[in-house]
């Protein structure tokens, strides 16, 4: 891939999506630090903690996997990606080796469900964001499944996707193009796999996150209150007191 020249930042600015450059590759790259901050600040509202272990789904060139890998605890952000030169674009440009060797992230370079069911890890979170915008229902199903048979009991995946009155009849990953989705057909593909499905307010620029928790995953808490970091953590520190006073 282009080098940037000299000590000018190569930041993507003016590039279309798709387009061969690590940032835009991914996304609009004028949008590349705020997809980053949302998703980072969603999970983190959902209960993320430097303990748990998260799957990075399509972890790109690190937009959000910069904010993860330093957030986690060692060996515990595990990223999936077909395009390896994206990673290393994202380790280069964004994180620095020195980085990576103190974290030891692991990385799955592929593109089938298959690599994780086999992988056999247990996950705490997943993140999907804008990859099922970007696949035929028959791809969705796969990552559920796969993520489904990886998730802890009490875990969950946020992912993003497109809503529209009728659903896609794609097939397999189609990007930089775009398809839409029914949220009940999305609940039933959850339901396939025993995850339940919610749609969550929680404002992206483009699509709508929805969350596919596992059975023990707690959602109650932001069911008549929003979904918001005081929201969240009241309830962590409510937990935390009733653990103190018992």
């Amino acid at each position: 891939m282009e080098k940037s020249s000299g000590n000018r930042e190569d930041l993507g600015l003016g590039l279309k999506p798709g387009d061969p450059q690590y940032r835009a590759y991914v996304g609009p790259p004028e949008d590349y630090d705020l997809i980053a901050a949302m998703a980072f600040n969603l999970l983190t509202t959902l209960g993320l903690r430097q303990h748990h272990s998260l799957l990075d789904v399509g972890c790109g060139s690190l937009r959000i996997g910069r904010l993860l890998i330093p957030y986690l605890n060692r060996g515990k952000y595990f990223g999936v990606e077909p395009n390896e030169w994206l990673v290393e674009e994202g380790i280069s440009r964004e994180l620095g080796k020195s980085l990576v060797e103190i974290k030891r992230p692991t990385f799955f370079f592929s593109d089938s469900p298959q690599t994780i069911a086999q992988a056999k890890i247990s996950f705490d979170f997943a993140l999907a964001q804008s990859i099922f915008s970007h696949c035929g229902l028959d791809l969705i199903s796969g990552w559920l499944w796969a993520i489904s048979r990886s998730l802890a009991e009490d875990g969950a995946l946020t992912a993003t996707f497109l809503i529209g009155k009728e659903d896609s009849s794609q097939m397999g990953w189609v990007y930089p193009e775009c398809v839409n989705y029914r949220p009940a057909t999305l609940e039933r593909a959850a339901a396939d796999v025993n995850l339940r499905f919610e749609i969550l307010d929680w404002k992206h620029p483009r699509q709508t996150w929805a969350l596919f928790a596992a059975p023990k995953f707690d959602s109650s808490w932001f069911k008549n209150r929003p979904l918001t970091w005081n929201t969240g953590l009241d309830k962590t520190l409510s937990q935390k007191s009733g653990l103190h006073n018992g």
